[in-house]
């Protein structure tokens, strides 16, 4: 029986490059679609990807290289063009208007017109909205202002929208990144039901188990520049970090032996009504201990309460064996705890600020005299602790907004380590960036452990956590379903513990 013939390419990129001044951001990059096959374009932060994705949609114009539609060399002279031509991006952040309906954002751009009256047809979109909807089993009204929606029902109206275009290519850039469980697999089903109709997909995504979750083939670029591609089923995730990064999977999570000393943190019986009840554990000098669990399990709300941002309706915490009362922020960080926040962007950064000033921004009081400034301990504090996170950027008197995603990241944990902690807590300190990045960081908390400092990791990435933990505590639903020494953890039983299957075993 003779091999199948590969589909023949809806869309192609090859040699393209893209210059700005000082800078090529593509170099020689090739990109193969075809219909009915998702396929995954993959690079850490910097790769390339935002540019290509921006050319394909007509926001940007190559330098040079050619761009084939169904074989034929094409142009996009802008976004309309490229949405003429069947393409269509639904990126991370949803980009719709949030006080208008479903039906509105779904035609907005391109309402349909009555043949006879020359107006609005708003009776035939509402109709062709709600066969979409249906089609995509989405129980919302077109009438609903999305503004009432939720992440996951933003993401499928973006979706309901590319159909509506009749896009015959659809990208998808990071589409899972603040989904629950539930609502990923919902997505996954979508996008099955697009590959059945013949649409090509291309999928953009950090997290390894979606790309062979739901993937054909992949295309790697680093640096701007294309380094190769094949099938997800004849790869394997080391294959692809190496092709992304030049490291191995084995120097991912760069954990190192620590001495443990004195428990540090003991919280006993904590409980926020609505959020989280119950919870007790303790915290050793040089551990990382790792909290699991699913979005909505009550996570973050706890590390939000021992940081003094929240207020529990029950329990206590003791630091070092004695009974405290953190009520905000700063009576945490005198009590030695610092708090990277799940959100970066509007928690952990002020993005219309220097780098300097980000760092130094906790110590704000102890680097001003008479409410002036001391200009060149802040410079000095800032340099300190930025080149121990290996910041990249122009100078340190640069916006953060200015920075990819990672080095926003490096700036928020240079930011609270600069403050010297005793206990560093990480809420998804890797959500988000790109591999080499996410090395970079968990190198970053594995060298601090080994100097004593006490940290809790919280994490929705499984491996993260079996990887850089001494211990795991898993949580469901507000309260403790397992705690579990690393070394002896298993896949299986931490997410059933996640998920609610397993009797407590604390």
């Amino acid at each position: 029986m003779e091999p199948m013939k590969p589909k023949e390419p809806i869309l192609e990129i090859r040699g393209v490059n893209k210059f700005f001044p000082g800078i090529k951001a593509l170099d020689g990059v090739h990109l193969t679609i075809r219909a009915g096959e998702v396929h995954a374009l993959i690079g850490e932060n910097g790769a390339g990807k935002s540019t290509l994705v921006k050319i394909l949609t007509g926001v940007y114009f190559p330098t040079s290289g050619e761009i084939l539609l169904d074989g034929e060399p094409t142009e996009f002279k802008d976004a309309l063009d490229a949405q003429s031509a069947g393409i269509a991006a639904i990126h991370q952040e949803a980009s719709m208007f949030p006080d208008l309906s479903v039906t509105e954002n779904i035609f907005m751009g391109h309402h349909l017109i009555h043949p006879v009256t020359k107006r609005i047809d708003w009776k035939s979109m509402k109709r062709h909205t709600r066969e979409l909807l249906k089609r995509m089993e989405l129980d919302i009204s077109g009438d609903t202002l999305v503004k009432n929606l939720g992440v996951a029902q933003r993401h499928m109206v973006e979706i309901a929208k590319a159909l509506s275009l009749d896009a015959r290519v659809v990208i998808m850039d990071e589409p899972t990144s603040a989904l629950t469980l539930r609502e990923v697999e919902d997505l996954y089903k979508i996008v099955r039901q697009l590959k059945r109709e013949g649409k090509a997909i291309i999928f953009i995504s950090h997290k390894f188990d979606e790309i062979f979750e739901i993937c054909d083939y992949y295309t790697v670029l680093r640096d701007g520049k294309y380094i190769g591609e094949g099938r997800v089923a004849d790869s394997s995730v080391d294959t692809i970090i190496r092709m992304m990064v030049g490291r191995s999977l084995d120097q991912m999570f760069p954990k190192s032996d620590s001495l443990f000393g004195e428990v540090v943190l003991s919280v006993h019986h904590l409980s926020q009504t609505g959020f989280f009840r119950d919870v007790s554990f303790a915290l050793r000098k040089g551990e990382i201990l790792g909290f699991f669990g699913l979005i909505g399990a009550g996570r973050s709300e706890v590390m939000r309460t021992i940081f003094g941002i929240d207020r529990a309706s029950h329990g206590y915490i003791e630091l070092k064996g004695n009974k405290v009362s953190i009520t905000n922020p700063r009576s945490a960080m005198k009590h030695g705890i610092a708090f990277v926040p799940e959100d970066r962007q509007n928690q952990g950064i002020i993005l219309q600020m220097s780098i300097t000033r980000n760092i130094t921004l906790p110590q704000i009081h102890d680097i001003a005299k008479a409410s002036v400034l001391n200009s060149s301990l802040e410079n000095r504090i800032a340099r300190e602790a930025g080149e121990q996170m290996e910041i990249k950027a122009a100078g340190y008197h640069v916006d953060a907004d200015t920075l990819s995603g990672g080095n926003q990241q490096k700036v928020v944990l240079a930011k609270w380590l600069a403050t010297h902690p005793e206990i560093l807590i990480l809420d998804e300190p890797t959500k988000g960036i790109d591999v080499a990045t996410k090395a970079a960081v968990h190198e970053f908390v594995s060298s601090m452990a080994s100097r004593g400092l006490a940290v809790i990791l919280v994490s929705s990435e499984l491996p993260e956590v079996m990887g850089m933990s001494d211990r795991i505590i898993v949580m469901h639903e507000g309260r403790i379903t397992a705690q579990i020494e690393a070394k002896d953890g298993d896949t299986d039983e931490i997410m059933k513990a996640a998920t609610g299957h397993e009797e407590e075993a604390v």
